[in-house]
């Protein structure tokens, strides 16, 4: 079944800057995760399993990927009006400009848009990690009579400091928003929350950069050019004219926007209990890839996630997540780290004929912490990385530490017998 009354449209994110050396060649939401996944299947996931399955992704940085992605994986039946489909900027008579902004991405595509019939416009950010009841939502909605809904994210004092806060009447109804307030601001916004959210402090209605908006209003206010952006612009100017309702969801939320999140989010999948649970009913696609099961020799493992194709002969791997096709020889100890793998398998053949001396994946002998290994990255025997905060930041042409992890570039090679 496909929703006809609603339109999904994922916002591809800038350049992503926050997230290099991830996005150097890449755009955030084709960035690798969970050892299988890209970032975009998440927001993707959630509308099929909702049955929501017309969805256009806008990018315009670093695209190849992500449309590669998207066009291997989201193959709906001949007979079916369902489409993942991307739009990247491109010029127009109406107008020859980049994206300026998340409001400017969607004024830019309307043309697209309208030639849909819809209802209400589902509007996602591609870097986010959560499993959401987008039904619930579009049925809260309705029922409340809104033009705009906004999902909302139930914070702490600390947290409220770094996000979009909206302050709701009894009603659920979004009265004011205030962007990122100082802490001496925080005791008049406070919002009605949840028992369970009091007793753990967390009284601030974050914005989650997820909307709804009746199809006659988004198009109304396209019309102003000079809005770019839902969050600074479009969201404070219309809550006093609209009426915007807020759905507060309480489940297990990340918005993937640094390094450390994305880091903190992937080793978290490695928990007894993970917070983002991958293992139920509500699936999350990808890329069908055919690759055999993984192998593993010798090695002794504890809080581990290990995706398929991989071969493992490492004395140890502890709170890691190891990506398709990796390859760890003997006597290596992995720690806290994400190796999100290879695209592809080297043969014998190659190897000889090209005189490859550090073949891709993680060579013996090798201790790896705290690190983020991108993919197709090569280390040779006998390396150390140890991240931590006793490092500084720093940036070379293979690697980079950032909040004292340790990032090797994709397909960088380090040379045996390296100490990072």
């Amino acid at each position: 079944m496909i929703n006809n009354s609603v339109l999904s449209i994922i916002l591809g994110g800038g350049q992503g800057s926050r997230l290099y050396p991830l996005t150097a060649d890449r755009s955030k939401p084709a960035v690798p995760i969970a050892g299988k996944y890209r970032l975009v299947d998440i927001p993707i996931s959630n509308c099929i399993n909702d049955d929501i399955k017309r969805i256009y992704v806008l990018t315009q940085f670093n695209s190849a990927s992500l449309n590669k992605h998207i066009k291997n994986t989201y193959h709906f039946s001949f007979f079916s009006h369902a489409f993942v489909d991307v739009l990247a900027a491109e010029q127009t008579m109406q107008s020859d400009k980049w994206f300026q902004g998340t409001a400017d991405a969607v004024r830019q595509s309307m043309h697209h848009f309208l030639s849909n019939d819809f209802e209400y416009a589902l509007i996602l950010s591609g870097d986010q990690l959560y499993n959401m009841d987008f039904q619930d939502m579009i049925e809260n909605h309705k029922k409340t009579n809104a033009e705009i809904s906004i999902a909302t994210y139930p914070v702490n004092a600390k947290d409220a400091t770094g996000f979009g806060i909206l302050k709701t009447n009894e009603e659920n109804v979004i009265t004011s928003f205030i962007e990122k307030p100082s802490a001496d601001l925080l005791p008049d916004w406070t919002s009605e929350v949840s028992d369970d959210m009091k007793a753990e402090g967390r009284n601030y209605l974050a914005s989650m950069g997820i909307y709804i908006f009746n199809r006659d209003l988004l198009i109304k206010l396209m019309d102003n050019p000079d809005t770019i952006d839902f969050g600074k612009e479009i969201i404070p100017q219309s809550i006093h004219k609209h009426k915007t309702s807020s759905y507060q969801y309480e489940g297990y939320w990340t918005d993937i926007g640094t390094i450390e999140s994305f880091f903190e989010a992937n080793i978290g999948l490695t928990d007894e209990i993970p917070k983002f649970n991958l293992y139920d009913d509500k699936r999350v696609y990808t890329r069908a890839r055919i690759l055999p099961t993984s192998k593993i020799d010798g090695t002794t493992l504890s809080k581990t996630v290990i995706a398929d194709g991989c071969i493992v002969l490492a004395d140890k791997i502890e709170r890691s997540v190891i990506g398709v096709r990796s390859k760890i020889g003997k006597n290596s100890i992995i720690t806290n780290t994400y190796m999100m793998g290879n695209d592809y398998y080297e043969s014998l053949e190659d190897i000889e004929n090209q005189n490859i001396e550090n073949l891709m994946g993680i060579g013996e002998n090798c201790t790896i912490n705290n690190c983020i290994l991108d993919k197709n990255s090569r280390i040779g025997d006998n390396v150390t990385i140890n991240g931590g905060k006793h490092l500084e930041d720093i940036e070379t042409a293979t690697y980079q530490v950032k909040d004292g992890i340790v990032i090797i570039k994709k397909g960088a090679t380090i040379p045996k017998g390296t100490t990072i």
